[in-house]
């Protein structure tokens, strides 16, 4: 008789997360069984200590290592705003949808179906070309892997041409679609030791680098020194080679949000969302900013790392410093090629995570209805409860992303540029509709700013605007078809087809967010 009792008390325990999603209108679908660590890991691989490295070379040769490396503290220091602000929301709203669920119901029934509308395509270009950035960056890193250990760019070694290069591409973004049709468990504990991968190899690439590195670079230079390259970038003018110089930190710090699109899966989610998405953003402020600075001190000739003669084709100067340190002081390159391994296999854990996270969007918005063919993206995997087309679908896209790498040099400006303006410019959205909401209308969770949300709301809206529009600049000049930064003119034309789409026909049909409970008659 005990027994009986005592499970049907379980049975009347409802996780906190699970009740305000019932409250929202959604049932459980998706099974809730990610603790908070595990949620925290999958976000902070999203993120990555390495993600930067593809930019490093550029964002140096612009202005000169001080612009960089005083650039990350200050759009740190922004980043915060845009974080706690969306941490209140996922406190409020602890859904896979997300931050297009977060702009429907904050927006108000008149303008929320067009908020959502438009949060959730930018969203999904986001986080599917973002899956595009890690398979290049990790591609690329593997190619420098590769010719490395097969002698040097000097020695006759093998550099992978761009065909190669492709199937790498290809390989890395099937590799995470297969393992994102395994249960969420198997990508969380993947996201655990992703986490310990990349604070101890972060640890060891930040404080053995400058060890090994002799001479390294003076303090005046890391900080103080400051110089345009105009010969080589085409960029005469000082601001604006300081704005593309602090594009690696712009690109570094987002993704957090990874926390929000797990929330459906994650044990008390109102409450582990923001703690989640609080903690990335400080571990990865801290390592990052250390990553570069090991980075800048132990470059030995800074003139040499651009140099298409040099060890690496000067394909990718971190790896050319890497290099450079390691051969100065034991006349070979094995050390060099194992820390290429350390940030490759961050580049596979953060690629592995945003695949997760691009799924889970991709269904939220099938689920209401949003994407063509809905219903064949919203299945999920009778026996793992993962979106397992969604995942397919993802990663077909991000293929198609890749094929210019055959004929175009700046693919990888172009697929980043896409990504961080699709992926930030979506948190523009819930984030401005919070700011001009009543705040009568606003159920706040256990994160919750009060009074302090309209001057964080704005900074943090704000400064998104700036980023999306430094990302759309042009990165090289002359402008030819070899320099063009092409992400103007592909957004454009998503984004036209998209609201043409919109006041054409979905505005007739899509409402945003559909429930799929109804808690009048408490009934599924």
């Amino acid at each position: 008789m005990g027994s009986r009792v005592e499970v049907t008390h379980e049975a009347l325990e409802i996780d906190s997360g699970e009740k305000r999603l019932n409250e929202l209108g959604y049932k459980q679908e998706l099974r809730r069984e990610m603790t908070m660590f595990k949620t925290l890991a999958i976000t902070f691989s999203s993120m990555a200590v390495f993600t930067g490295t593809p930019l490093y070379g550029s964002s140096l040769r612009y202005a000169g290592p001080a612009s960089m490396i005083w650039g990350w503290p200050i759009v740190t220091f922004f980043t915060w705003f845009v974080g706690i602000a969306m941490s209140e929301i996922c406190s409020s709203f602890p859904t896979t949808g997300s931050l297009y669920f977060w702009a429907a119901h904050l927006a108000g029934p008149k303008w929320g179906p067009f908020a959502s509308w438009c949060c959730a395509w930018l969203e999904t270009i986001g986080c599917i070309s973002g899956i595009g950035a890690q398979a290049y960056s990790g591609s690329q890193t593997l190619q420098m892997i590769i010719l490395l250990s097969t002698g040097t760019n000097k020695n006759g070694g093998y550099f992978a041409p761009r065909g190669v290069f492709l199937a790498m591409y290809m390989g890395l973004t099937i590799i995470w679609a297969i393992l994102n049709n395994f249960s969420l468990q198997v990508i969380a504990f993947l996201g655990i030791i992703s986490i310990w991968w990349q604070v101890i190899g972060g640890l060891l690439v930040i404080v053995m680098l400058p060890i090994v590195a002799r001479p390294t670079q003076p303090a005046s230079y890391v900080f103080t020194h400051f110089e345009t390259a105009p010969e080589s970038t085409g960029v005469s003018s000082k601001p604006y080679a300081v704005i593309l110089s602090v594009l690696l930190s712009n690109y570094c710090l987002y993704g957090y949000d990874t926390a929000a699109h797990l929330t459906e899966e994650t044990k008390s989610a109102d409450r582990t969302g923001p703690i989640a998405i609080l903690s990335s953003i400080g571990i990865i402020s801290v390592f990052g900013w250390a990553y570069t600075l090991a980075l800048t001190f132990s470059i030995q000739d800074p003139n040499y790392l651009y140099d298409e003669n040099n060890e690496t084709a000067g394909a990718l100067v971190p790896a050319q410093i890497i290099y450079d340190a390691f051969h100065g002081r034991f006349h070979n390159s094995a050390g060099a090629v194992v820390f290429l391994c350390i940030i490759w296999g961050s580049f596979f854990f953060c690629g592995l995570s945003v695949t997760t996270s691009a799924a889970r969007v991709v269904y939220a918005l099938s689920r209401d209805n949003g994407i063509p063919f809905s219903p064949i993206w919203r299945k999920l995997h009778p026996k793992h409860k993962v979106p397992r087309n969604a995942v397919w679908l993802c990663a077909a896209i991000s293929i198609i992303l890749g094929l210019p790498i055959l004929k175009l040099d700046v693919i990888f400006t172009a697929i980043v540029s896409i990504s961080t303006i699709g992926w930030v410019g979506g948190y523009a959205v819930p984030i401005f509709a919070r700011l001009v909401m009543a705040e009568k209308n606003f159920k706040p969770g256990p994160f919750y700013l009060g009074k302090a949300r309209r001057p964080i709301c704005l900074v943090a809206f704000l400064w998104i605007c700036y980023t999306c529009s430094a990302f759309l600049l042009p990165t090289l000049y002359p402008i030819t078809w070899n320099t063009f930064n092409y992400a103007p003119v592909a957004l454009g034309l998503a984004l036209t087809l998209i609201m043409l789409w919109w006041f054409l026909d979905a505005r007739k049909w899509f409402k945003g967010p559909v429930r799929n409970i109804d808690m009048q008659n408490g009934s599924c």
